[in-house]
């Protein structure tokens, strides 16, 4: 490894179960492509100055490599994927054990040197704006019944906007949706978002 190791890092790594093999080997070839290694929101998390670039993260079923701005990048092996529809700008490499990742070294190079360019590139992701998001229909009920929920929830960044908006809607059931925008209601008027 080129890049220094963070200590906070090493003890992540000593206590995952899961994916302690696999996050050793896609440390070191990050590491190896000059980043400066942190841990950001529980997780390795790499940096080229100030910004963000890429970072190591596991769930049950798999671990990932996570572009920040992985929508901007070229993806010649078709292997970048897009966690949901919902997000716009991070694009993950997904593997589900070490043997994925061995042998592929070249490969997960050439992507964080690309993802390293695009950063430097200066290069932004163009996000939809908060009013394309669609408005659940009992949220604009109670903007309606209510101007000043409707006031509290306009005076929230665009980020924590779009946050309800997308957990609104993600309820499929129009009573689970009413249900969700009463229990948060409080949160709105604090001007707190959905994690604050």
């Amino acid at each position: 490894m080129t890049g220094k190791t963070n200590p906070k890092v090493d003890g992540v790594i000593a206590k995952s179960n899961q994916w302690a093999a696999e996050y050793r080997a896609l440390r070191a070839i990050v590491l190896g492509c000059g980043l400066t290694e942190d841990l950001k929101w529980g997780v390795p998390c790499y940096t080229d100055g100030k910004a963000n670039v890429l970072l190591i993260h596991g769930f049950k079923d798999y671990c990932a490599l996570l572009f920040f701005k992985g929508a901007l990048m070229k993806d010649p092996e078709g292997i970048l994927i897009q966690q949901t529809e919902n997000v716009q700008a991070g694009r993950q490499i997904r593997f589900d054990g070490i043997t994925e990742i061995e042998g592929r070294e070249a490969v997960l190079k050439a992507y964080v040197e690309e993802a390293i360019a695009v950063e430097k590139a200066g290069l932004k992701v163009e996000y939809r704006e908060t009013r394309d998001f669609p408005v659940p229909e009992e949220l604009a009920a109670r903007f309606e019944a209510e101007p000043a929920f409707k006031v509290a929830f306009e005076a929230l960044t665009p980020g924590r906007q779009r946050g309800y908006l997308l957990h609104f809607a993600g309820a499929k059931q129009s009573k689970t949706r009413a249900a969700r925008i009463e229990k948060l209601a409080p949160k709105i008027y604090e001007g707190k978002g959905l994690q604050d």
